[in-house]
C-alpha cells in the first residue's frame, strides 16, 4: 500500500474517531483528571506543562489530518456534482468552477441569478438573508391568513337589528 493510501486510510480513522462521543468524554476525562492532580503537583510549570504540550501537538496533528479529510470528501463531492452536470441536459461550463477566482465565481453566480429571475424563480436573497419574506412568501401568508380568520359580522345589520 502506498504513502498516500496509508495516510488517507489513517486520516480517516482519526477524524471519525475525533468526532465520536465517547472520544470528547475521554477527553474531558483527562482534563478532568490532569485538574484533580494540580494539588498533588502543587500546580508546577511542569504540571501546567503537560497539558499545554499535550493539547497543543494534538491540535497542531488534528488539523492536517481534518484537512486532508476535508479535502478529499471536497474534492469527491465536485468530482459527483461534475458528473451530473456532465450527464444532464445543464451547460457543461459550470464543471470545474471550484478551481475559478472568486470573481469568476460570482459572475457564474450572477448568471444563474439572472436565468432564474427569466424563468420567474428569482429570490430575492437580500430578504431571505436577513429572515424577511420573499414577495411570494408574502402572498401564500397572506392568503393564508385570510382563509383562516374568521368572518366579520356586518355592524350595518346589527345596527339594523337593534331598531
Amino acid at each position: 500500500m502506498n504513502f498516500s493510501r496509508t495516510f488517507s486510510a489513517a486520516a480517516n480513522a482519526v477524524a471519525h474517531a475525533a468526532g465520536m462521543p465517547v472520544t470528547f468524554l475521554a477527553c474531558c476525562a483527562i482534563v478532568v483528571i490532569w485538574a484533580v492532580s494540580g494539588p498533588l503537583f502543587g500546580f508546577s510549570d511542569t504540571w501546567q506543562l503537560i497539558i499545554n504540550t499535550g493539547t497543543t501537538i494534538i491540535t497542531f496533528l488534528m488539523v492536517f489530518l481534518i484537512q486532508n479529510t476535508q479535502n478529499r470528501d471536497g474534492a469527491a463531492v465536485q468530482a459527483k456534482l461534475d458528473e451530473l452536470i456532465r450527464a444532464s441536459h445543464s451547460e457543461n461550463d459550470f464543471i470545474g468552477i471550484e478551481h475559478l477566482t472568486e470573481e469568476e465565481v460570482a459572475e457564474f453566480r450572477k448568471r444563474c441569478e439572472s436565468a432564474a429571475k427569466e424563468h420567474g424563480r428569482g429570490v430575492d436573497a437580500e430578504m431571505k438573508l436577513k429572515g424577511g419574506m420573499t414577495g411570494k412568501a408574502k402572498a401564500a401568508k397572506s392568503a393564508l391568513v385570510k382563509k383562516n380568520a374568521p368572518a366579520k359580522k356586518s355592524s350595518v345589520k346589527s345596527k339594523a337589528g337593534a331598531k
